[in-house]
């Protein structure tokens, strides 16, 4: 019989109206996808698309087949609403215009 040691990772999502964070206990050298499998997210949140939804580890990007390490945070990314340089043009262009008002 092999010993498989396991490692406690959690997995992070975030809507506007909810945040969770699940810890899931995975086997050594599992990786990032099936953690967030292991996890039960994908079924709180059907709206996660793994082929279309970014994955990271701490804030960086990383791969489905990424290997994870004991107390990794991964995190699924909601895709951007909003161009962050339009978004930011345009909260430029309001204060110079309510600056000249």
């Amino acid at each position: 019989m092999v010993n498989v040691k396991m490692m406690t990772v959690e997995v992070a999502y975030a809507r506007a109206d909810k945040q969770v964070i699940l810890k899931a206990s995975v086997p050594e050298n599992t990786t990032l996808e099936a953690a967030i499998q292991a996890s039960g997210i994908l079924e709180q949140f059907p709206e996660i698309d793994l082929d279309k939804n970014k994955v990271g580890i701490f804030g960086k990007l990383a791969k489905r087949d990424a290997p994870l390490c004991l107390g990794n945070r991964i995190e699924i990314y909601r895709p951007l609403i909003a161009d962050p340089k339009q978004a930011r043009r345009e909260r430029v262009a309001k204060a110079r215009q309510a600056k000249h008002e």
